[in-house]
């Protein structure tokens, strides 16, 4: 699930905390948007760099892994929330190419944001997509739980790979059109001006769309469910909490811890103080990026812990990759022995 916007990639020139008694930028602020005119500098040089680097190497192929996984399990089981987290895989991976490769590291490291504004402004509208297709999946798969525990029969009689798929592309869709307004989002490390009326738009729209919105249906959801199982231990046996029910706890959980620094530093920089002119804020968030991007690196390990069946089929994409390279690295003559031969009559058969 996971950030959007070319806002993402600050600076990546290192520098030096400013002293105590340096300049303007270590002052107290005086009211909105300070009148200091330097530049605030980027305190945590080449670490975001370094960081995303790390972050696409080992969480693309992680990715790549469970978006196999996942498919084999959804084709053999046909449930729903092999579909919905399936979806989910797929936009987290998109987020990571469009956003942490394109946008932190290419545009903002290797090309030094020396981009056409048009290609930068169209890039936005992508990486925005992505994210509201990652956050609103988890919704799908939050409101599906909680019609599967809440409303069994309505559930099964509704439930279909069909309508499943359906109700993905729909998202999808959506998704696509509400990134397009993001177009306009404005670059906030250089936004030298007071937020004009479209920017507190698409800022509070930003954060509506992927955060306070989603996070209050999964609270209500998460709630519905965690009482309706709590009801079902004082009338019985303790209800054993499924495999899928304890992912989505898991996958909503990490979602709004780790967005949460991103939005407030958000409406912080809206509200109070510019990211160009405070290093302070521009700290703030280019950990609060760095903490929104690691969201779509850790379902891998969430699914590994919570689900057995998840470990024995990645196991099995690992060994079915694994052995064709076996096979190819034998002599040629013992591979065709060992496929090609026939087997031969069983022991003691010949008379």
């Amino acid at each position: 699930m996971t950030l959007k916007g070319q806002e993402a990639a600050g600076p990546p020139q290192a520098t030096l905390l400013p002293a105590a008694n340096g300049s303007g930028t270590s002052q107290e602020w005086e009211g909105h948007w300070p009148e200091t005119p330097e530049q605030s500098p980027c305190v945590v040089g080449v670490v975001p760099v370094i960081y995303y680097s790390v972050l696409l190497g080992l969480g693309l192929p992680v990715n790549l892994l469970t978006t196999v996984a996942l498919a084999r399990l959804a084709t053999r089981t046909r449930k729903p929330s092999y579909y919905y987290l399936l979806a989910l895989t797929a936009s987290d991976i998109v987020t990571q190419v469009v956003i942490v490769f394109v946008g932190f590291l290419l545009q903002g490291a290797v090309l030094a944001r020396q981009v056409p504004q048009a290609v930068v402004r169209s890039a936005n509208i992508l990486e925005f997509a992505a994210n509201h297709a990652s956050v609103w999946i988890a919704v799908l798969l939050t409101v599906d739980r909680y019609s599967a525990l809440c409303h069994p029969l309505q559930h099964r009689a509704a439930s279909s790979p069909g309508r499943t798929r359906w109700a993905i592309v729909t998202v999808l869709g959506a998704a696509l059109l509400t990134g397009i307004p993001f177009y306009w989002w404005l670059d906030v490390w250089r936004d030298v001006d007071p937020p004009s009326m479209l920017d507190e738009v698409l800022k509070w729209a930003h954060c509506l769309t992927v955060y306070f919105i989603p996070c209050g249906v999964f609270l209500v959801t998460n709630s519905a469910i965690v009482c309706r199982l709590r009801r079902r231990s004082q009338s019985g046996p303790r209800p054993r909490v499924g495999k899928s029910t304890a992912i989505l706890l898991g996958v909503s959980t990490l979602f709004a811890l780790l967005w949460a620094p991103r939005i407030f530093v958000m409406l912080y920089h809206l509200y109070v103080a510019p990211v160009h002119r405070d290093w302070r804020v521009h700290l703030a968030l280019d950990v609060a990026n760095m903490a929104a991007m690691l969201n779509t690196a850790v379902n891998f390990g969430l699914y590994c812990f919570v689900s057995k069946t998840f470990q024995a089929t990645v196991r099995e994409v690992v060994h079915d990759a694994h052995l064709p390279c076996t096979l190819g690295s034998r002599p040629e003559g013992a591979v065709g022995n060992s496929v090609l031969k026939p087997p031969g009559p069983p022991k003691g058969a010949e008379q």
